[in-house]
């Protein structure tokens, strides 16, 4: 009896550490890849352009995006797309002259971003902060970016915001200044974006 006793504990102990193993293990997994897609319906980016005395504010339609995104790497993948010829500053002689003669869209229809690479700590639930790095596409030039993104997660659904700026007139576009009415060579950018996220 005092046998059968001594196998059965053996046998619980081995189990319970067994378990145990098996939950530190898989703590110490590293997560699996994230899918964002972006929905275009809930995603967007404004425009500020500052002058001397106005300020001109803007909006672009995204056509579409998705991105991948592993949190124990940090390595980004996919892309964002921008309708470049959606543009819009609330005047048709404005919005006429930024298309014809500042980004050009009949030439370069759209303006994409694609991640490479992301700093930070993805919470599974909630928000959280991240940089990440990529390359910007716009007037058929690249220009390698880093950008502060503020992430949102609740269950199946995501959504994302950012803001920085552009020197576009640094980046080969004109500037559209003209006699006394002089603006920014650069411009703001607010970009969100909303989806669902998928392991």
């Amino acid at each position: 009896m005092r046998k059968t006793h001594f196998i059965v504990g053996r046998w619980i102990l081995q189990l319970a550490f067994f378990l145990l193993l098996t939950e530190l293990l898989a703590a110490q997994s590293p997560a699996r890849e994230i899918q964002l897609q972006i929905d275009p319906a809930r995603s967007g980016a404004g425009i500020t352009l500052t002058g001397n005395f106005h300020t001109v504010e803007g909006s672009f339609a995204l056509k579409h995006g998705f991105i991948r995104y592993d949190p124990a790497t940090g390595r980004a993948s996919g892309e964002v797309v921008f309708d470049a010829t959606s543009g819009k500053t609330g005047s048709d002689g404005r919005d006429n002259k930024m298309h014809k003669d500042v980004i050009e869209s009949a030439r370069f229809p759209e303006i994409s971003f694609r991640p490479d690479h992301a700093e930070g700590k993805l919470a599974r639930s909630g928000d959280s902060t991240l940089r990440v790095h990529g390359v910007f596409s716009i007037h058929g030039t690249e220009h390698e970016i880093t950008v502060p993104v503020a992430v949102h997660l609740d269950g199946g659904a995501w959504s994302a915001q950012t803001s920085f700026q552009i020197p576009y007139a640094n980046w080969g576009m004109k500037n559209p200044s003209v006699l006394f009415l002089r603006v920014a060579s650069f411009v703001d950018v607010q970009f969100h974006a909303a989806g669902n996220a998928t392991p």
